[in-house]
């Protein structure tokens, strides 16, 4: 049994037959990240990236549908997309509830100035597919999400 428990220890635990593995008393979890920033592609973990998108919409609700189209520019694996809305619903980073996803962390929205890096370059949008010579790079603790147009990126984030 770990000394200090990770979201992947709990949930590990939590899903295990095992009477012997017992859950702490106290687990402390950052309901939006868990990672260290400067994470490379090949080390970022889609959840916790999926998660933290989910704790920076910027709209009061949103449909299961809407919520999915923002997590498939994480990934298109449907186990792992619903990993990350599970995942988010137990940490309370969304509550979901009649086909509408809420977001629960009110107040941590992305920072264009902060959040989001532009480069140029030959992209292609992760959202829409479509070729970009400008991407926009939304910075996460868990990684980095992109390369989006300058219309995807707000779409994502929930300004449009």
């Amino acid at each position: 049994m770990p000394e200090r428990w990770s979201v992947t220890d709990v949930l590990r635990a939590v899903g295990t037959s095992d009477c012997r593995m017992r859950l702490p008393t106290a687990v402390k979890i950052n309901p939006v990240a868990l990672v260290v920033a400067g994470v490379s592609d090949d080390e970022r973990d889609p959840v916790e990236l999926g998660v933290e998108l989910l704790a920076h919409l910027e709209e009061e609700s949103l449909s299961v549908a809407d919520a999915m189209d923002r997590i498939e520019t994480v990934t298109t694996n449907p186990g792992v997309q619903r990993e990350i809305l599970d995942t988010a619903a137990m940490r309370g980073v969304i509550d979901r509830e009649d086909g509408l996803v809420r977001p629960q962390s009110g107040g941590t929205y992305v920072s264009f100035e902060a959040d989001v890096v532009v480069r140029e370059g030959d992209f292609s949008c992760a959202r829409c597919g479509a070729g970009i010579s400008t991407g926009h790079f939304v910075q996460f603790d868990g990684g980095e999400l992109g390369p989006f147009g300058s219309t995807c990126v707000r779409k994502v984030l929930g300004r449009e």
